[in-house]
This record gives structure tokens, sequence and C-alpha cells, in this order.
């Protein structure tokens, strides 16, 4: 995942070359194999290179092919092939041999901004068009690559990485107070295109941005029709298989351009199933699982489920047993720059030393995210659906394979209907006790709280719950969590399951039986995967980690911070209850984020300084409140 960087200067001023210099210098770490740039008076472009794919052992940039148009890119295209034969109809000569910066300059020579319709795969990237004096901005269907950036009256700056934007003189470091009361009410900030702070902004997934002499526009590109029809109502059973399958290996392919690829390999059944398509694919040693378990911790079989599929599978694994590993260790705090505040903080030190080892294995590793998104339905919408239509012979089908399969009667959702009605949902005792009472009336937060957690799923006929999955703004922060300007290591993270084609294959599915509990990869994993992986129920770990660390005594330091001036602005310090009293996991982490927001500032505080050239002598500068 390489680093990129641009800066326009909106008032003809030409760009400070050491500037743009040291803001692609920063990026090294996240791209060691070049950094290179390039400026043409007002306009510059960075680069910093992490090659992890065959074709990019060619690959410089920025890019152009004729000095007008220039390209920075942080992106794997894939479905390369396709997209190939499409430009050389297009009289793009040279397409076959390009690697995958190329294939995006070709497609926007070809058809302009409508290129983004023609890319499959990764992407976060800038282009600077001389010859129309304008700024094109596009980020992937999902938002696994960011994008941030900063625009005012005399200048635009971009970056995949928060922190190299903020090293711009001109980017305000005021917080953004919202997405601050966001994140400690829900856990993230829900506007998709602000950051925590004022002066960044974010590019959506599925975004794209033109900058002109006519001002800035925005738009998105892609959504998930509303409309999506069901395709394969009546197709056999073998076919809906097959057909998957197929489909998830494309995916699973187009990811091992690699000579060595991790997988985060849990024993669940999207890991598995990803390593299982990967192990087909990839030649003989390419391959290593890694998993995180827990001996004595908490009951935890995820070790014994992992183990049985890379036996069978033939995949060596390395295990991290993270029982002893601290929670909250503050150097791992500082070392994860989330861009913006995350209550997975405490879980810092396993993060790193996770990541640390695939890294040490290639610059590749493959996830199971998210499988739970698509193939985890409540088959209640669909019942209804059906009956809508008066289809009732499809519906009593399908509530007797649930009745036969899961053993018990199908949900109808009268529970959460009757919660709603009565005005019993959510419940106000998981509402922050420790708010600031100025900050929280001035922001109506109470009200904000309940009116989010009482939304309705996303209208859908049948896969509401998968459209409000990708519709929040949690599912692309879910992603960029795995960015190497978070982890810090230079290795890339790739979601087969989180592939366009895979996931709108999956949206065409009846929901029953295929995307009830996961049923696609229970019939369709037979003979590849043990049987007791297939048949293991769906189930989170059997306790929680940090809960159970609070309450053996790692809390202690905890309950004794010491809050950063920021703070008081948000929080009460004194009315934070004591986390190693707290009663269950969903009140640990609520009163967790208030520590997360404090060692998130200061991690801030010290990477603006360090990057900046601060020394330790001079004094501290606080980031302002907004």
């Amino acid at each position: 995942m390489s680093g990129i960087v641009g800066i326009v200067n909106l008032d003809g001023a030409p760009v400070d070359r050491e500037l743009l210099r040291r803001m692609t210098d920063f990026m090294a770490y996240r791209g060691p194999d070049a950094q290179e740039i390039w400026s043409d008076g007002p306009v510059g472009f960075g680069h910093a290179m992490l090659r992890t794919t065959w074709e990019a052992e060619t690959e410089r940039q920025p890019l152009s092919f004729d000095g007008d148009v220039w390209l920075t890119a942080d992106a794997r295209i894939d479905a390369r092939a396709d997209l190939i034969a499409k430009l050389e109809a297009k009289g793009r000569a040279g397409a076959k041999l390009a690697n995958d910066a190329e294939l995006i300059l070709h497609a926007y020579h070809a058809w302009g901004d409508d290129c983004v319709n023609h890319l499959i795969g990764d992407f976060a990237f800038a282009i600077w068009d001389g010859r129309e004096r304008r700024v094109f901005c596009a980020r992937d269907h999902f938002g696994v690559k960011p994008f941030y950036y900063a625009q005012r009256r005399h200048f635009f700056v971009f970056s995949n990485t928060l922190t190299c934007v903020r090293l711009h003189p001109s980017v305000l470091d005021d917080l953004n107070d919202l997405a601050i009361a966001d994140f400690l009410l829900f856990g993230v900030n829900r506007d998709a295109s602000t950051t925590a702070f004022e002066g960044i902004s974010r590019l959506p997934a599925a975004g794209a941005l033109t900058l002109s002499a006519t001002g800035a526009r925005r738009s998105r590109y892609w959504a998930l029709p509303a409309d999506f029809h069901l395709h394969y109502t009546h197709r056999q059973a073998s076919d809906v298989v097959e057909g998957f399958k197929q489909v998830l290996s494309e995916a699973v392919k187009d990811r091992l351009r690699a000579d060595r690829v991790a997988i985060s390999m849990s024993g669940g059944l999207d890991s598995t199933t990803v390593a299982a398509s990967a192990r087909g694919l990839a030649p003989g040693g390419a391959l290593r699982a890694y998993t995180v378990s827990y001996a004595r911790l908490i009951p935890d079989r995820e070790r014994h489920y992992a183990d049985l599929a890379a036996q069978t599978l033939a995949i060596p694994i390395d295990h991290l047993v993270a029982d002893d590993l601290p929670l909250f260790e503050e150097e791992a705090v500082r070392k994860n720059l989330w861009p913006q505040p995350t209550d997975v903080a405490p879980m810092s030190a396993v993060s790193r030393e996770f990541h640390g080892r695939m890294a040490a294995h290639g610059r590749v590793f493959l996830t199971g995210r998210d499988g739970d998104t698509f193939m985890a339905e409540s088959p209640k919408h669909y019942h209804g659906f059906l009956l809508r239509r008066r289809r009732l012979g499809t519906l009593a089908g399908a509530a007797s394979w649930y009745v036969r399969s899961q053993h018990r009667l199908p949900p109808v959702g009268l529970r959460t209907t009757l919660k709603r009605l009565l005005g019993t949902y959510p419940a106000r005792s998981l509402y922050p006790s420790w708010l600031d009472p100025s900050f929280e009336a001035r922001l109506r937060l109470w009200n904000r709280w309940r009116e989010v957690n009482s939304e309705a799923p996303r209208p859908h006929p049948t896969r509401p719950g998968a459209f409000k999955v990708v519709s929040s703004p949690n599912w692309a922060y879910l992603f960029e969590g795995y960015d190497p300007g978070v982890t810090g290591f230079p290795v890339e993270a790739r979601h087969p399951i989180a592939d366009i084609r895979v996931v709108e294959y999956l949206l065409r599915l009846p929901p029953v039986p295929w995307c009830v509990n996961k049923e696609i990869l229970r019939v369709g994993m037979r003979g590849d995967l043990p049987l007791e992986v297939l048949n293991r129920p769906k189930s989170a770990l059997a306790g929680d980690p940090a809960l159970v660390k609070a309450r053996n005594g790692a809390a202690g330091p905890i309950d004794s911070f010491q809050p950063r001036p920021e703070l008081s602005r948000y929080v009460r310090r004194a009315a934070i209850p004591r986390i190693g009293g707290s009663a269950g996991s969903d009140e640990l982490w609520m009163n967790l984020r208030p520590l997360c927001l404090n060692l998130w500032l200061e991690a801030q505080r010290v990477a603006a300084s360090s990057s900046r050239g601060a020394t330790q002598s001079q004094p501290e500068r606080p980031i302002p409140c907004s």
C-alpha cells in the first residue's frame, strides 16, 4: 500500500518542492522501495512506493505518458484481462504490458472521469490533467484505500495518510467536535466525509472529487442498487455453489500476485474458505497462516479449529498466543497511528505483534472480511418478501428448510418491533454518564444517540442487514484499520470476500438457504475443509479478553490515567467509573473511550511534532479545539 500525496496551489503560486519532498519522505515507512516527486508550477505529486505485485516491479510514480496528465496512486487493479481488452478496443496501445498504475492512466485517457466505472480493485488515486487544468481524485467502491484532503481558498492538499496532510503548514489542527462526539457515543465518526480534524476531509467510499477553476465537485460513482433483484432463485443448488466458488476464486487469484502471502486465519468459515481457495491457486510454499488465540484467559477454541484447517490444507500456521500481551500498551498505541480515535486501542499490542509477524513473511496478507455482512442475513425479511408477493409455495419451502437445518422456528422480528413501539429500544444504560454537560447540551447528544440507535435498517426487501452495513461509515473504517498508515508495517491487507464481484453475486442469491448461517460456505467447501470446521456454530469468542484483563488487575493504570487538557472539553474525568468494576463488555468498552481519545490526542501531538522536526526541548503544542 504505497503512500500518495499532492499539493495544488489554487492561487497559482509554485509548489514548495522542499515541503513536497518532506511530505513524501515522511511516508517512507509505508513505501520503502522509492520516494519520488514531480511538480510543475502550482501542482506537485509525491509517491512512496511499496511493490506488492509482480507487475509493480516495473512501476514508477508519479506517472505520465505525455507530460500533460499525471497520476499518483495507491492501487491494485483486478480483472486485468477484461480491462486490457476494453482498453485495446479503445485504441490504447501498450495496455497489455501495463502495470496497475498504468492501467488507471490508460483508463483515464480512454474514458476521462468515467474511468472509475471500468475499474475493479482497491484504489485511491489523483490525476492532474494539465490540458484542462483540473484534478480528478477517486477512491475504491468499499473504501479499502483511504483518501484524505484539505481545501482552503488558496490550496488543496491530499494524501492517503492523514498525518501527512497535517504536515502542510496551512492545514488547521482544530478538532471536529461532532466527530469526537460520535466517537464517544458510538465508537466511530458517523460522517463518512469528515475526520476528527475540522480542516481535513475524507473522500467516502466510491467517492470521486473534481477540482478546477470553477470549484470543487464531489460525487458518488457507485452504490449498491436498492432494487437488487434475485437472479439465481431457480438455479440448481450445484450451479449456485459452483458459481460462487468461481467468482471467489477470481477474487482470490487477483489478490495472489505476490511471491509470498500471509493469511489472517481464525478457525471460522470465512478466513478458512479464503485459505482453501488460495491454497489451490498459490505456488507451493507461498502461503502461511497466522492466528490469534488465548490459552488461559478465556475459553477459546479458535486454535483448535485453525489447526484443523491448516493441517487439512497443508498450510503452515503461526499462533500468536495473546494472554500475556498488555492491555493499553502506550507505546503500541502511539505506533498504531489511527487517523481518527478508535476504541480498539486497548488491543494495540496484539495488533502490532500480529501485523509484525505477517509483515516478516511478505508484503501481502489475505483476510476473511466480511462474510458476516453478506452471508449471515436474518431469514425474516425474505419470508416477508415471499408472503407479500403471495409466493406461498416458495415460502413454505424456505421456512421448512430453516426449521430442518437450524432446529428452531424462523424469527419474525416481533421482539425488536415491540421494543421500538414501546420506546424501550435502545436502553439508556448504555449512554455515557461522563460527557461534559455543556458539550452534551450544545450538540444535543442524547437526541443524536437515541436517533442513531433507533435507526431502522436501510430499506431492502430481502437484504436490509447487508445494505445497512455497507452504507455505514463503520464498514470503511474496518478496512482502513489494516492500512500501513495505521499499523506502521509495509504489508497490504486484501479482502477477497469484499470483492465487488463476490458481493454482487451474494446479494443476488435468495438469502434462504444460501445466506443464512453461511450455508453457501458450508455446502460449497465440503471436501475442502474439515467437517468439524464446516459444522461449527457461528459464535464470537467465549469471553472478552479486555474485560478479563481489566478484572484481573490490568485496569489499575487505566483507572488512574491523567487527562490531556483537550479532553476536559468533552469529558468529566471524575465521572468515569472504575474500569475494573465494569459489569460487562458493553459497559467496559463504552467507558474506555475517554482513555482511547486521550491516548489518540497524545499520539497525534507526538506524531505531528516529530514529523515537523520538533525537538524535545520545544514546548508542547496542544491540539486546539474548534
